[in-house]
């Protein structure tokens, strides 16, 4: 069995099938985590969905920004930008069943690899959170995405603060911190204030500010993390950080 990330496919199905095609895909044999921002700007999301859902377990996705967006746009919590290329989705005549079955995907996972932990997310992880403690943290927001108050939470979710994380924080408040860092974190301080204004490269850090994943001792610095949502940033191959939107 061979186990492959995948980064942001951002609705570009047909190059995803080259991609699965070049590593020789076996949906029997072989497992791809796909790491978020699977819809949006490319032509083909209603078909990206679609194969995961058609190749079940073999074809693991994460939730990243993106993704939040379109079940926002499909809950009447934000309108579409001119941008957005979310249309062939929520015009789809199977739009439930893929909106149901996005909504029940997970924002962080965990694979091990031989004795490696494996911990994949969108976006990044704040410096103080444990590889345990952002599993837990992303199963408090994927209850509220499956639970009878989504439209709520949509509605409440976006937002830049609070830009630092609080154990003491709770409702809409609470989730709002845990959405950002797992699927729009890049830089943040030694202290773990976030900032959403950046999208450069790491090398361009804005003053005070550094890659969430250079951030001295940060608690998930043993465990080998894969991740997403900066272009800018290119391929990251690093002892534990994996830097896959190229």
């Amino acid at each position: 069995m061979a186990l492959y990330c995948i980064g942001d496919i951002q609705g570009c199905d047909g190059a995803l099938q080259r991609l699965l095609d070049l590593i020789g895909f076996s949906a029997s044999r072989d497992t791809v985590y796909l790491l978020g921002d699977l819809v949006n700007r490319g032509p083909g999301s209603a078909a990206v969905l679609r194969r995961c859902m058609a190749h079940g377990d073999a074809l693991r996705p994460l939730l990243g920004n993106h993704d939040l967006h379109l079940l926002a746009a499909a809950h009447g919590a934000r309108k579409p930008s001119r941008r957005d290329t979310l249309a062939d989705v929520l015009e789809a005549p199977d739009r439930d069943a893929l909106l149901q079955w996005l909504r029940a995907q997970p924002l962080a996972r965990r694979h091990i690899h031989g004795r490696q932990p494996l911990l994949m997310v969108h976006a990044g992880v704040l410096p103080s959170w444990t590889a345990d403690e952002t599993l837990q943290l992303a199963g408090e927001v994927e209850s509220a995405l499956q639970g009878p108050d989504l439209r709520a939470f949509l509605h409440q979710m976006y937002g830049n603060t609070p830009a630092r994380w609080d154990r003491s924080l709770d409702g809409p408040d609470r989730l709002r911190v845990i959405v950002n860092a797992l699927t729009r974190l890049r830089f943040c301080s030694n202290e773990g204030v976030m900032d959403f204004e950046s999208t450069e490269s790491a090398s361009a850090a804005p003053p005070g500010l550094l890659p969430w994943f250079e951030v001295p001792g940060r608690a998930t610095a043993g465990t080998l993390v894969a991740f997403g949502h900066w272009s800018t940033l290119g391929w990251l191959n690093r002892p534990h950080c994996l830097g896959l939107d190229t």
